[in-house]
């Protein structure tokens, strides 16, 4: 029943807009300013067109590379940030090396220090033993 209606009301919108005309309204057109007179249009010549289109590429042109100036230079800047992270990083690793290398010979050393005297004492205690007991 409620499908007959919505049939009914979108075949009478449909017919209306083909039978009845609905104003459309819009922006006035473009129109060129009206001279020192004020009565009349100007018109422009093909030289001042060609003039003001000259005009108006090497403007764009300059937007354009002042746009890619700035670009390159984000670039560098990102690229020069990029490195002196990087170089950061290294610093620390080397530095973290560095004392991982100090440690190492530190243990290394104190590690035959301690060999060395067990094995003095054990070859002394050892000694001891055996000649006690002759």
């Amino acid at each position: 029943m409620k499908f007959k209606l919505w049939k009914r009301i979108t075949v009478i919108v449909i017919l209306m807009s083909f039978l009845t005309s609905f104003p459309v309204y819009g922006e006035p057109q473009t129109t060129q300013p009206k001279n020192s007179t004020g009565n009349e249009m100007k018109l422009y010549s093909e030289s001042e067109v060609d003039t003001l289109i000259e005009d108006l590429t090497g403007v764009a042109e300059e937007a354009i590379e002042k746009a890619a100036a700035e670009a390159a230079k984000a670039a560098a800047l990102a690229s020069i940030n990029a490195q002196a992270k990087a170089w950061a990083e290294a610093q620390h690793w080397q530095g973290e090396y560095t004392e991982a290398k100090r440690r190492g010979v530190k243990n290394a050393v104190i590690t035959g220090v301690i060999c060395f005297f067990s094995g003095l004492v054990i070859g002394a205690g050892s000694v001891l033993i055996i000649q006690g007991g002759r």
